[in-house]
Order: structure tokens, then C-alpha cells, then sequence
């Protein structure tokens, strides 16, 4: 098992006598090679599901076990070794004064030990320009260039590149394409398919774009309300249509 949540719940309190549940006692269970896409509403608990995944938001109650480790109590950074993240935000995830380059070197070392030593930067430099060559969007040519200067779609291109260059247990897209043109969002897909195909990767992925939650994945699970109400396997999840899952949608408000 390569994810499990169990009775996951997470209750704020916002100053006043009533409390709002964000998750309500989710139990969820991901399997090695799984491709899960997460469809749901403003506030349906998307977000929060990822940050008490991630360790970015500690559960009220209930349990998080990433490859039979109980992580429920470690924080963001130890939860490292096991996941990575890509943010919905193209300035997130990367760090802007630092050089293509140096970010590609810097996620070699996720998750792990971080001694003092040459870094041997120059020396990866061929690798790192086949890595990004294999973008298609130019991103080979800037890889002595400061990640603040890129282009929002090089930027996340390299946040992918930077999530998958050690292979994860757990690879989370939080809504990665949503601030890209239709374009750009289609090749990073594509992108993505590719990494999660050829690493055999675990990965969730929350998305706004129906047609991508059709195309993509071998799951989809639609929450609302802080809850799992929807859960397709592959083949039920091949017979949807859009206007399925837009019925889901309009049953929630």
C-alpha cells in the first residue's frame, strides 16, 4: 500500500463556537502505479486533503501511512523523503535567484542528508540539458538562467523535472496546469503522462479540467464536503462523460 488515510479528519475553529470540517473521516488507500485523479467544488477539501497528505497541515484526528510508515506526526520536511509536490502556482516549488541548473541539482538531495561538499555542478550539466530537452519548450537553453526568469510554463515544466528527477513514492499535482494557457497546459500534461508512464509512478492529482480527469489516470474520486463521494475504477471511470461528471459538480451546490 502505498498510501492510506485512515478516519482522516481535520476541524478548524475560526474564533467563534462553530467548528468547520475540512475532512470528515476519510479512509483512502492508494496502490503502487496507481494514477489518481481528484475532482470536487470550492471547498469540497481538495487542498487540505494534499497539505495533511504533505505534512503542511497536521490532522485533527485519524492516521497518514506512506508505504506502511505512520508519518501522521512528522513534519513537512520528513515526509520529503517519501513525496513530492507541484504546486498550482508557478513561483512555488522552485527557487527564483537560483539557476535551472542549480534548482535540478538541489532536488537530487530531496528528502535526504545534505552534507557539506563540492557540489559538482558543472559536471551534471549534460544530463541536466537532455533532461530538459525532452520538455520541448526550450527550457534546455536557460539552464543558466535564474528560474525567476522563466516563462510560467518553463517554470513548472521545471517543477516537474525537479518532482520526478528521484523517483517519489507519492508525487502530488495540485492543480498544476490551472495557470497555464490551454497550450502550454496540454504539453505539460503530456509531460506529465510521460514521467508517471515511464517511472511507474504513484501520483494524485487534482485538477479543475474535466476533459484532463477523463484523459488522464486509471482512478478518479470526487470529493465533497470534506468527504469521498465518488470512487471509479478505471473501467467505471472509461465510461463517464463530461456531462457526468458536470452532474457531479451541480450536485454539490
Amino acid at each position: 500500500m502505498q498510501l492510506e488515510l485512515k478516519q482522516a479528519t481535520k476541524q478548524i475553529n475560526n474564533g467563534t463556537q462553530d467548528e468547520k470540517t475540512l475532512l470528515d473521516h476519510v479512509d483512502f488507500q492508494v496502490h503502487a502505479g496507481e494514477f489518481v485523479t481528484i475532482l470536487g467544488g470550492n471547498g469540497a477539501g481538495k487542498s487540505t486533503l494534499f497539505n495533511t497528505i504533505s505534512g503542511n497541515l497536521a490532522l485533527t484526528s485519524g492516521k497518514v501511512l506512506i508505504k506502511g510508515h505512520d508519518v501522521t506526526h512528522e513534519p513537512e520536511e520528513k515526509r520529503a523523503r517519501f513525496l513530492a509536490r507541484v504546486f498550482q502556482d508557478p513561483k512555488l516549488g522552485t527557487a527564483p535567484r537560483m539557476t535551472v541548473a542549480e534548482n535540478l541539482l538541489l532536488a537530487q538531495f530531496r528528502g535526504k542528508k545534505r552534507p557539506f561538499k563540492l557540489r559538482r555542478l558543472a559536471s551534471q550539466k549534460e544530463h541536466f540539458y537532455a533532461m530538459c530537452q525532452e520538455v520541448g519548450n526550450g527550457l534546455e537553453q536557460h539552464l543558466d538562467t535564474p528560474t525567476g526568469h522563466l516563462s510560467g510554463g518553463q517554470r513548472q515544466a521545471l517543477s516537474l523535472l525537479m518532482a520526478t528527477l528521484t523517483t517519489p513514492d507519492l508525487l502530488l499535482l495540485d492543480e498544476h496546469t490551472a495557470a497555464l494557457d490551454p497550450k502550454t497546459s496540454k504539453s505539460l500534461m503530456a509531460l506529465t503522462e510521460k514521467k508517471v508512464r515511464e517511472q511507474q509512478l504513484t501520483c494524485l492529482m487534482i485538477t479543475h479540467r474535466m476533459e484532463d480527469a477523463l484523459q488522464y489516470g486509471n482512478r478518479l474520486i470526487v470529493l465533497e464536503k470534506g468527504k469521498i463521494v465518488r470512487d471509479f475504477n478505471q473501467k467505471e471511470k472509461e465510461a463517464l462523460t463530461l456531462l457526468d461528471l458536470l452532474s457531479f459538480f451541480e450536485a454539490s451546490y
